[in-house]
């Protein structure tokens, strides 16, 4: 969780003989949309429940655990929202999140099951975020795949690297790998990689085909934390593979930019956060290109702005993003035609992290 909301510091536990301490926490929370330009399909305003997820595990010891259950959202800047109920039924299941940790010393462990993904600097879930709705270049990214991590700490420096599924494809035929340097106690620059070794023509709503088949995923990422201040910030790059075998004509890719940033204001239960982005693709629609974005070869930015409130285990946070997108493809951006270039969106997520 980067902030400002915090898990709850004093969860319900119990002991096992022999085995040792069981921690259960949770996170209840609620969301009221309104937006114009909505998708086919969406609706001007709605309400869902964002999460509603218990998580049980043991975080001492050799052995380690952690299992996530329940239904949950994934609002994304500039896709049409999906309701809890339908995300958790299509995408990753009533467990989203398992997996067990062997962890032989304080400088080693390895872990398998249903992981989060290394890619990025923004997590599945809202409450793990600055923001309510992930950003445009985490639309790109994996959130969970299946494999096995090795993870490694020295110094200064940690590492992990993982042989995974990818956008959860169940063909395990994906490398990710991670670099971090700590330099000091407020300052850290990562380096994050991943690609498919093969092809994979598999898809699914939890599984893009020409994302699935990226060469290379790339993240640079450099984040502060000192008092009342997080920032972060990040480049990415995907590279698509193209094969005839996969419906994908031509090779085509990203780049994107990511700033993050979050202020608790002293002495009060306030806190403000905000997120500027930017991402092109390369390609057009009469070169075969796959579409990555808003139609081959378009471009978007995003800015959002966050406000949220604590009280201990409870918060509310309120929240507006304007999205624009350039040289895009009829059908494929904003609105119920899918010709509109901009959507603004107003939230406010409420809830309890138990």
């Amino acid at each position: 969780m980067e902030g400002p909301l915090a898990a709850n510091p004093k969860p319900e536990s119990f002991g096992v003989p022999d085995f040792g301490k069981i921690y259960v926490s949770g996170a209840l929370t609620g969301i009221v949309l309104a937006e114009n330009s909505p998708f086919p399909g969406d609706r001007e305003g709605l309400a869902d429940v964002s999460n509603a997820q218990v998580f049980v595990q043991k975080v001492d010891g050799e052995f380690q655990f952690f299992v996530d259950g329940g239904i949950y959202a994934f609002p994304e800047l500039g896709a049409a929202y999906v309701s809890s109920p339908t995300e958790t039924k299509n995408i990753y299941g009533p467990l989203p999140l398992a997996y067990v940790k062997f962890v032989p010393n304080g400088a080693f462990s390895l872990e398998a099951g249903k992981l989060p993904g290394i890619i990025g600097i923004e997590y599945p879930f809202t409450y793990e975020n600055m923001n309510i709705f992930r950003g445009l270049l985490w639309n790109q990214e994996i959130p969970v795949t299946r494999g096995v991590q090795a993870n490694y700490a020295y110094g200064s420096f940690s590492g992990s690297v993982s042989l995974n599924d990818g956008f959860y494809s169940n063909r395990y035929n994906w490398i990710s790998g991670m670099v971090a340097w700590s330099f000091n106690s407020s300052n850290s620059l990562s380096l994050i990689g991943s690609g498919n070794t093969g092809k994979t023509g598999y898809g699914s709503a939890a599984t893009p085909v020409p994302q699935n088949n990226d060469s290379q995923l790339d993240n640079l990422a450099y984040s502060y934390t000192s008092g009342a201040w997080i920032a972060q910030a990040y480049v990415q790059y995907a590279d698509t593979k193209s094969g005839a075998s996969i419906g994908i004509g031509k090779p085509a890719s990203t780049w994107g930019a990511g700033l993050l940033a979050n202020y608790a204001i002293p002495n009060t239960s306030f806190n403000l956060a905000g997120r500027l982005e930017a991402i092109s693709s390369s390609g057009s629609v009469s070169d075969g290109s796959p579409n990555l974005l808003y139609g081959p070869g378009s471009r978007a930015s995003s800015a959002t702005l966050t406000a949220a409130y604590l009280a201990g285990v409870l918060f509310c946070r309120a929240e507006v993003s304007l999205v624009r997108a350039t040289s895009t493809t009829n059908g494929y951006a904003f609105g119920p035609n899918g010709d509109d270039r901009t959507q603004t969106r107003f939230v406010v997520e409420a809830g309890i992290l138990f």
